[in-house]
């Protein structure tokens, strides 16, 4: 029987795009609406999934999509990359832009490890836009590890509710379509496809417009996108008065300027797992550094306050928010070369929200200038709403004492009015030579290439959470996080706990906290984990008990010139090497499986022939801080490595 098709139908139009080692397809659909579907050699990545945007004059951007003209292009360029994982980055792909006859292009790229698109507009007066439409549809009912926003369902909207998070949760493992379709999923997410290859979803170079998330519709095959609404109202409240609450969001998501590039929507591919531990797609997708002087910025390590809970001991005074006690952590961090001591919540009047009003206790100068005689320079935490009120009068009052940067937490959302903060902070910061971490964040998305100044991101189910989360797998979540939230960028975990526990004798402690899986763990996450501004989370007197980890964790880079992943799975385990100078580091951590692994140190050209190691002791199943510390004899280019139940390993090479 003969079908017929409504007039007016406009002829349907493919463009393909190839990766580089055309091992990636995309096939770019035009005509009554614009789509795009992805392979990976033979693999289906990415079934038809529709794009679009809608403004709120009545256009719809990929709706009809007529093609103007096309234009396609080979990309092989080197970007050099401060405060990374590697010192410079082959950014190497094929690009296509099609032109359409509404004022507007979506550029495709192709990468040997992903796809990436975005719109650009050009239009004269500024543009409202009420959605977007990015669709992730998939050819099978795959596994997927899902991160839900972490919030309870109240009154009222529960889609609206869930804007307000801090992006903090473990990962739920289901199939896509038995994702709850009333809750909301932050990025990364990632997917497994039936031939083992992976696919992480995320974004990038995300300014001046909110950040997506991914939400399921009941039994689908895939995931649709969906943005926080531009806030319409809003009150100061939250933590200690240090957020803004809003209280209702306008019925479009952004208003921003009609010439302009929106962000990256990504798509990376990896055929094995180890290569999701290693991307550098988000950093190559930023906008390239607002700063022609980087010299000032100084990555490194903080001693921190709050995780321990000020406990140090052994001391004539008494240990809390006071200057008797961060001199003690400044002796601490000088003794052993540490860059930096923070100054977490508490050194400000509590629910005042003005960072002028300093608690009696402390005096910031008098730190500073004994931090300055002891090469530590002072950080100082700081709440958003607090800062955002006066940020040009704060940095320029605390750049002048000789503060060096702000830890700035609690924004808890992603609406534009969020993303804007955190640029105008950067740049704010930036001009007054401060270094900021972001905490209470959402993940990173290539900010850290725009503005080098943002040494580090939180935005991940952290350590914080061993001081009262008695029911999550940290050590689980450990092994899973870098293959998907580190494919976004760096990320604040704050490791280094001296005291550790096995499975079974773990037990959240607010004031006393410990850490899931062994000594040799913490260690190794110095190495696994990216972080150029890496926090020392316990207690000075407790790193002055453990010399020589302590000596090892002071003097383990930051930054790397070169980063190898060596094997690794999922949820299971993970073997990174890490270059700086002419040295190799190299981590491994386990799930609670203990593992014999044989490492393969052929990938990493030259060193010498025997390296120090650090390992699980025989006993660390029993007594998680039990290890080994010795020298390790490489044969062959292979190095045999024991890790015990949530254990883990260090060679320096």
């Amino acid at each position: 029987m003969a079908c017929l098709l409504p007039l007016g139908l406009l002829a349907q139009k493919q463009y393909t795009l190839q990766s580089p080692d055309q091992q990636i397809t995309v096939t770019i659909q035009t005509g009554d609406h614009l789509s795009y579907s992805v392979r990976h050699g033979e693999t289906p990545v990415l079934n038809d999934s529709p794009i679009a945007m809608t403004l709120d004059n009545g256009t719809v951007l990929g709706v009809p999509a007529k093609v103007k003209s096309v234009k396609s292009t080979l990309v092989d360029n080197t970007v050099k990359a401060p405060f990374y994982k590697r010192n410079e980055i082959r950014d190497h792909y094929n690009e296509t832009v099609l032109s359409f006859n509404k004022n507007y292009q979506v550029v495709f790229r192709a990468y040997n490890d992903g796809v990436a698109y975005r719109f650009q507009t050009s239009f004269d007066a500024p543009i409202k836009v009420l959605s977007e439409t990015a669709d992730f549809n998939f050819d099978n009912d795959y596994k997927a590890w899902i991160p839900y926003v972490n919030a309870r369902k109240g009154e009222g909207d529960f889609i609206n509710q869930q804007f307000y998070n801090s992006f903090e949760n473990t990962y739920t493992i289901t199939a896509i379509s038995q994702m709850d379709p009333d809750r909301l999923a932050f990025l990364p997410v990632l997917v497994e496809l039936k031939d083992g290859k992976k696919v992480v979803i995320t974004e990038s170079d995300l300014e001046d417009y909110p950040g997506l998330y991914l939400r399921n519709a009941k039994g689908a095959k895939g995931f649709t996108a969906i943005h926080a609404g531009y806030p319409k109202t809003r009150e100061q409240g939250g933590h200690n008065n240090l957020q803004f609450i809003v209280k209702e969001r306008e019925n479009f998501i952004a208003i921003v300027d009609g010439k302009r590039s929106f962000p990256w929507r990504c798509v990376v591919v990896s055929e094995n797992d180890g290569e999701l531990a290693d991307n550098d797609m988000v950093y190559k997708l930023a906008s390239p550094s607002r700063l022609d002087d980087v010299s000032w910025i100084r990555p490194g390590k903080v001693a921190w306050d709050w995780w321990n809970a000020w406990n140090i001991y052994g001391v004539p005074f008494k240990a809390g928010i006071n200057n008797d006690t961060y001199k003690y952590y400044i002796d601490f961090a000088s003794q052993y070369g540490i860059e930096y001591v923070i100054l977490d919540e508490g050194w400000a009047v509590n629910k005042k929200a003005d960072l002028f009003q300093v608690v009696p206790e402390i005096d910031i100068k008098e730190l500073v200038s004994y931090g300055k005689e002891r090469n530590v320079g002072i950080v100082l935490w700081v709440g958003y709403a607090a800062i955002d009120k006066d940020m040009e009068r704060v940095c320029q009052h605390y750049a002048d004492m000789g503060v060096k940067g702000f830890k700035v937490d609690f924004m808890d959302g992603d609406d534009q009015m969020i993303v804007d903060f955190y640029y105008r902070m950067a740049e704010t910061a930036a001009r007054h030579h401060l270094f900021i971490d972001f905490h209470g964040a959402y993940k990173p998305t290539g900010l850290h290439r725009t503005w080098p100044n943002v040494l580090n991101h939180e935005g991940v189910y952290g350590l914080e959470q061993a001081k009262w989360d008695n029911e999550s797998d940290l050590v689980t979540n450990e092994v899973t996080i870098p293959f998907i939230r580190m494919v976004a960028g760096p990320m604040d975990y704050t490791q280094g706990a001296m005291k550790n526990a096995n499975k079974n004798n773990f037990r959240a402690v607010y004031t006393e906290p410990m850490s899931q899986g062994t000594r040799c763990r913490q260690l190794a996450e110095y190495v696994i984990f990216e972080s150029p501004f890496n926090m020392l989370c316990d207690s000075p007197s407790n790193y002055l008990k453990e010399d020589e980890c302590t000596q090892f964790i002071a003097t383990v880079p930051t930054t790397w010139d070169e980063t190898v992943v060596l094997d690794g799975k999922v949820g299971e385990y993970l073997v990174i090497a890490r270059k700086k100078d002419f040295r190799w580091y190299i981590g491994a951590i386990t799930n609670w499986e203990e593992r014999d692994l044989v490492l393969d140190l052929t990938p990493l050209k030259g060193g010498a022939k025997s390296g120090h190691i650090f390992r699980d002791g025989p006993n660390a199943d029993r007594v998680a801080q039990d290890y080994v510390s010795e020298q390790a004899q490489v044969w062959g280019n292979k190095v045999k490595v024991h890790l015990a139940k949530g254990g883990g390993a260090v060679l320096v090479w």
